[in-house]
């Protein structure tokens, strides 16, 4: 069995009226690091522009049994557990 005869045969002819939003056939788009990387940066500043919205949002009522983790980021975690201590517990 000869190796070099084996994978399906190389690239056959496509039609090249199909369009594909993923770039068709054997797609090998120039630059496609580099567009990852832009979008990952882009995805990166989003995520923590809601990570830190949301910690700053962030309110309990009922203090949590035990701590939990986004107790450690949340702004208004020290003064919503020093609060909970003193109100009744149902």
């Amino acid at each position: 069995s000869d190796r070099a005869s084996m994978g399906g045969g190389g690239k056959f002819p496509y039609p090249k009226w199909v369009w594909s939003p993923t770039g068709g056939w054997w797609c090998e788009p120039p630059r496609a690091g580099r567009n990852a990387a832009i979008t990952l940066a882009g995805l990166s500043v989003v995520v923590a522009y809601i990570w830190s919205w949301s910690a700053e949002l962030e309110r309990r009522p009922n203090a949590p049994l035990r701590p939990i983790p986004s107790e450690i980021w949340a702004k208004h975690a020290i003064v919503d557990r020093a609060n909970a201590d003193t109100r009744k517990h149902f």
